[in-house]
């Protein structure tokens, strides 16, 4: 899937770190209802292309999903003193 990488300069690959890095600190950074919105802007960082529109459950399943996001951001904040991420170990 990534053979295009064995291609690429030195430099080059420099150059694509930093153009993915940049798309994915534009991700990190949303903030509010940014955060719930489809992001094609983000996958289109990706060399293959795909069909965008990702498919979605049903609304009753869909909204439960996004109370159970918003849950698990609160118990992280409940945990580290309102601060999100120190429970990361990636």
């Amino acid at each position: 899937m990534d053979e295009d990488l064995n291609q690429m300069s030195r430099e080059r690959l420099v150059e694509e770190v930093r153009r993915l890095r940049a798309g994915i600190r534009e991700h990190r950074d949303s903030s509010g209802h940014d955060l719930c919105w489809h992001h094609p802007a983000l996958w289109g960082l990706l060399p293959e292309r795909s069909d965008p529109m990702p498919q979605v459950p049903s609304w009753p399943e869909f909204m439960a999903g996004c109370v159970r996001y918003r849950q698990a951001i609160d118990r992280e904040l409940e945990a580290n003193n309102g601060v999100l991420g120190r429970g990361f170990r990636g």
